[in-house]
């Protein structure tokens, strides 16, 4: 997902997000052990966004 798009979520979508990002990055590490991941970028992005959702939240809080 882009920046801009992160920024327009509430609080409760933003962790949903967050939710759903672990869950892929948890399959995505999976399937690089097995050999059958087609996009390796992926695990960066994902990593990307749930660091730039997590960094949002906090903004939002203070």
């Amino acid at each position: 997902m882009k920046k801009k798009d992160l920024k327009k979520l509430t609080k409760k979508q933003m962790l949903e997000h967050i939710n759903k990002f672990k869950k892929d990055l948890f399959n995505f590490r999976f399937q690089k052990v097995n050999g059958q991941i087609k996009s390796p970028s992926k695990i960066n992005e994902t990593k990307k966004n749930i660091a730039i959702l997590k960094t949002l939240i906090e903004r939002k809080n203070a």
